[in-house]
């Protein structure tokens, strides 16, 4: 084999590894707004999991919606297209630590955090539960029980490793029951 036959070779092999994401940034790039589209639909469960986990129900779609918005704008300053699914993370993060801190400029934070008093499922007890869980276990939790991802999924496109997720998702749901009274407590 030649070199430049090894060197074609490599290069197919690496776009067989390439993050689904990594074409659609570049394409971003562009100016294609299909594209960005596409992006959308492959992330707004991560974006919008990452948001329940931190703003109160009610202004969660509001902020996807700034997310997107803002990755957006700023899709230049992205320095590696196959680290988008991490960068979007932290955009997500950061919005939601924006949004209380102007809450909190206006009015002083519900203790709740949106989830309405009326309401008595298991769904939203559970859900207002998991928010009182320290962020990496309330994040990962949330992406898998409410938006349905799995660990694999969590990892691609948050950016952790499988294992983080997996022993976040453990220890979380190890919290999680002994807040529901399902386990015992040591």
């Amino acid at each position: 084999m030649n070199g430049a036959s090894r060197t074609a070779t490599a290069v197919a092999q690496a776009s067989l590894c390439e993050p689904p994401e990594v074409p659609l940034v570049e394409r971003v790039r562009q100016g294609d707004r299909d594209a960005f589209g596409k992006l959308y639909d492959l992330y707004a469960p991560m974006v919008h999991g990452i948001l329940l986990a931190r703003v109160p129900c009610d202004d969660v779609d509001d902020l996807v919606q700034d997310v997107f918005l803002l990755a957006f704008k700023r899709i230049q300053t992205l320095r590696e297209a196959g680290a988008f699914g991490g960068w979007l993370a932290m955009i997500a993060r950061n919005r939601a630590v924006d949004f209380h801190r102007r809450k909190r400029e206006t009015e002083e934070l519900p203790e709740n955090l949106g989830v309405r008093e009326s309401a008595d499922t298991e769904a939203l007890e559970a859900l207002r539960l998991i928010r009182t869980l320290p962020d990496a276990y309330r994040e990962t939790l949330i992406l898998r029980l409410v938006e349905g991802m799995t660990g694999p999924e969590i990892a691609e496109r948050t950016g952790l490793t499988p294992a983080s997720v997996r022993v976040n998702l453990h220890r979380g749901m190890k919290l999680l029951r002994e807040k529901l009274g399902m386990e015992k407590k040591s």
